[in-house]
């Protein structure tokens, strides 16, 4: 595929990741199975490595085999976590994992999903392909849930306003279709760091679209907002989110040490990740939750005692 969209997708595609996202990256990749690796996320937005880096893992054929491998076609992807040591630092990343077969159905909307093109549109790096034929089939999957994001942003944003109008109402709309931390006020910081390539991208994607518009005064007008079935994908959102949430809780490959870690940066509170803990989190948690309780406790203590008397 060539033209003006998929041009701009490719040179953000190809813009260098740094050395060490790259070498974890490699680190990941199965050349003999694997397709692409993407990285997206607050990561490259912000440039900060010391959090957990997000990877979209695209293979050739499915991870799994037998019953978990049929849960992985539909309910997918699958979700695992890894540390490295990479240029005399510690790295951690979260990785999810689903054939480019499902990814391009799913970034053209052919899918219930709203996920990937909603995350997809937004800025994203390859960093690792197979070979060029992978290459471009990423970037025209990327582009794909451009396309489609930029659609439904027609479809749900204002009818006239300047571009990143009908950003903020996609992303609005997306996040509260979903279970997620951040409240639909998070898109908003989406588009401000990149705002001049939103503006861009959004009449590319239009005319590839198929969207009927027109610019003035430096505003766009959407002349006739094209069908999309939102209803139905706003009300298959949370539902869809609670399944993968129940199979993560079964099948996030490094489930343990991911929340140890997150607890250990949000409470200061080091828990050990046993063998037991790692094969199985969720008979696991009780127990991790008790440690962590008693840890915070003694903490308390410790404050309260340290403190001079009147």
């Amino acid at each position: 595929m060539t033209g003006g969209l998929a041009d701009r997708i490719e040179a953000e595609l190809s813009q260098p990741a740094p050395d060490p996202v790259r070498a974890f990256a490699f680190s990941l990749a199965n050349p003999a199975r694997d397709a692409a690796v993407l990285y997206y996320g607050s990561s490259l937005r912000t440039g900060d490595l010391s959090g957990v880096l997000d990877f979209y893992r695209l293979t050739r054929a499915p991870h799994r085999r037998g019953l978990r491998g049929l849960v992985e076609r539909v309910l997918w992807p699958e979700v695992s976590y890894h540390e490295a040591e990479i240029g005399g630092r510690r790295l951690r990343a979260k990785v999810a994992t689903l054939t480019l077969h499902a990814f391009r159905r799913a970034a053209e909307g052919r899918t219930l999903d709203t996920t990937i093109w909603a995350r997809f549109v937004q800025p994203v790096q390859r960093v690792w392909a197979a070979d060029p034929a992978a290459a471009s089939a990423a970037r025209d999957a990327v582009t794909a849930a451009v396309r489609t994001a930029s659609r439904y942003a027609a479809a749900l944003g204002p009818r006239r306003g300047p571009p990143e109008a009908y950003w903020q109402a996609l992303f609005r709309r997306t996040y509260a279709a979903e279970f997620r931390m951040e409240t639909p006020d998070r898109a908003d910081q989406l588009i401000a760091p990149a705002a001049d390539r939103f503006a861009a991208v959004l009449p590319l994607a239009w005319r590839e679209a198929g969207v009927v518009f027109e610019g003035i005064d430096g505003e766009l007008r959407v002349s006739r907002r094209p069908r999309v079935a939102w209803p139905l994908r706003r009300a298959a959102g949370k539902p869809l989110n609670l399944l993968r949430l129940a199979k993560a809780a079964f099948t996030f490959d490094g489930a343990a040490r991911y929340a140890a870690w997150k607890i250990a940066r949000h409470t200061g509170v080091e828990l050990e990740v046993t063998p037991f803990a790692e094969r199985h989190p969720v008979l696991s948690a009780p127990a991790a939750w008790w440690r962590l309780r008693r840890a915070q406790a003694v903490a308390r203590r410790a404050r309260l005692g340290s403190r001079p008397k009147s």
